[in-house]
């Protein structure tokens, strides 16, 4: 197996003082049980506990557990629907519309990947659209249902507006993930599950949550500087005085512009083919008699998956894709460079590092859980996690979630 780096092992490790570490049995009982307490029927708490789950054990940590927050202040507040009901819109061959009726978008995501999948057997190719859903959590987990089935699966989806427009600075786009699983003969699968900002809102969330500072260049706020302070910018976010910067950054001289179209283009096509809300319109606030009021987000998804061998052999393809890999990962390192890696090969070592020393937890992240159970009546005994904080029922934030 290969070995991390110190650099690699830093970048999913922090400061003790700050952390636990929780058993990844223990974070997944946790996450299920707090979705069924929310109210979601156990077998779709099963299918939202198992998407924040990848992400957990991925070291994607801004959509793990530190996430489960999120999701019960929007149930909460009955800005989302703990039961998903799904309707057929259009069912056309390779394709389908489906609308989820503002349930959970982890549910609507499984169930539309499945169909996909399904479709491509049958047809070569699958696409299924969903309307009317929510954040659906880690994009990867549905293109990866499609490559353990040796298929190439691709998704995305919008959601709240962050990004900037070249030369903008206000937030009109979601950081709009375009994620792509394919499978091949290695211990893993390629994998590349990307924002298509410099970096994600969850990304901000989660330097605020560890009190650390944003690297300069992420942001830019309404007089084109690059702030970064955390806390505020999540601030500045919600009030749009200030945005995420697209991949490549601002303006055009490195790019930014690449980001910008393809961040549209996923808007495009997760809303563009039916009825969900889109780029301003997916801020989950409307203005009535002068107040802000939480509504619906309305996000749109798609899901794409391609029958492999409806092309080639499986083996043959498999292998093939597994020589061009080796091939980036041999070729002519950087002086100073370790190792050359490939998408998806980060992800898998981060998970055999977490199998053997658990999911770390920073210390607003175990406040926050600490509520969920308190608020819940969920008995905190019952998980094996050696808190390091306390909960006091009259410290709560939201976050502006």
């Amino acid at each position: 197996m290969i070995k991390m780096n110190n650099q690699e092992k830093n970048s999913i490790s922090h400061s003790k003082k700050e952390e636990i570490y929780a058993k990844l049995e223990e974070v997944y009982k946790l996450e299920k049980d707090s979705f069924i307490k929310m109210g979601v029927p156990e077998n779709d708490a099963k299918i939202c506990a198992d998407v924040l789950f990848e992400a957990d054990k991925r070291g994607i940590d801004s959509h793990g557990i530190e996430r489960l927050y999120m999701y019960y202040i929007r149930i909460k507040r009955h800005q989302q629907n703990p039961i998903t009901k799904i309707d057929i819109i259009r069912d056309k061959g390779a394709i389908a519309r489906l609308n989820a009726n503002n349930g959970m978008g982890q549910v609507a995501g499984h169930i539309a990947m499945d169909l996909a999948i399904k479709k491509a057997k049958q047809f070569g190719i699958g696409m299924v659209v969903v309307e009317n859903s929510n954040h659906y959590g880690i994009a990867g987990y549905y293109a990866l249902m499609a490559s353990r089935q040796n298929l190439i699966g691709i998704t995305g989806t919008n959601a709240r507006p962050s990004i900037a427009p070249t030369w903008g600075t206000e937030p009109i786009i979601g950081t709009n993930p375009l994620t792509i699983a394919i499978p091949n003969d290695m211990e893993f699968d390629w994998y590349a599950d990307h924002a298509l900002s410099i970096a994600q809102r969850g990304k901000i969330e989660l330097y605020a949550r560890q009190n650390k500072k944003v690297p300069k260049g992420l942001v830019i706020d309404i007089n084109g500087d690059n702030p970064t302070d955390a806390n505020q910018i999540l601030k500045d976010l919600l009030n749009g005085t200030a945005a995420l910067t697209p991949l490549g950054g601002s303006g055009e001289d490195l790019g930014g512009y690449k980001g910008y179209n393809y961040a549209l283009l996923v808007e495009i096509l997760s809303a563009g083919l039916n009825s969900a809300n889109y780029l301003k319109n997916c801020i989950g606030i409307e203005i009535k008699n002068g107040k802000k009021i939480d509504v619906p987000y309305n996000l749109g998804h798609f899901f794409i998956a391609i029958d492999i061998e409806s092309f080639v052999e499986i083996d043959y393809f498999k292998h093939k894709i597994g020589d061009m890999l080796r091939m980036c990962q041999n070729s002519r390192k950087q002086p100073n460079a370790e190792k050359i890696y490939v998408a998806g090969e980060k992800e898998y070592l981060i998970e055999q590092e977490r199998i053997k020393n658990g999911i770390p937890i920073p210390k607003t992240t175990q406040y926050q859980l600490l509520q969920i159970i308190h608020e819940l009546n969920l008995d905190q005994k019952s998980y094996k996690i050696n808190w390091n904080v306390k909960y006091d029922p009259l410290k709560v934030d939201s976050q502006g979630w």
